[in-house]
């Protein structure tokens, strides 16, 4: 599974990328979570809201950081 973070690096960001690492711990999985902080890169993905989650090349939640809960349920 590839994980990326979309964002310019802002707090929110950065939130969601320590909530999407602390998922896939409790989860037991493993993979390395991407930052993705060049804009044409995001335009690349689809990215138009941030922060952003993209597994596998699809997005999964754009605009804002997630729950632990909910990112628990997106990764699975």
């Amino acid at each position: 599974m590839k994980v990326q973070v979309a964002g310019p690096g802002c707090a929110r960001c950065v939130s969601t990328e320590n909530v999407v690492k602390e998922a896939l711990a409790d989860l037991n999985l493993e993979s390395e979570v991407v930052k993705v902080t060049d804009y044409k890169d995001m335009a690349q993905l689809g990215v138009r809201l941030t922060p952003a989650i993209v597994v596998d090349g699809q997005i999964v939640l754009a605009g804002r950081v997630p729950t632990l809960d909910e990112a628990k349920k997106l990764l699975k």
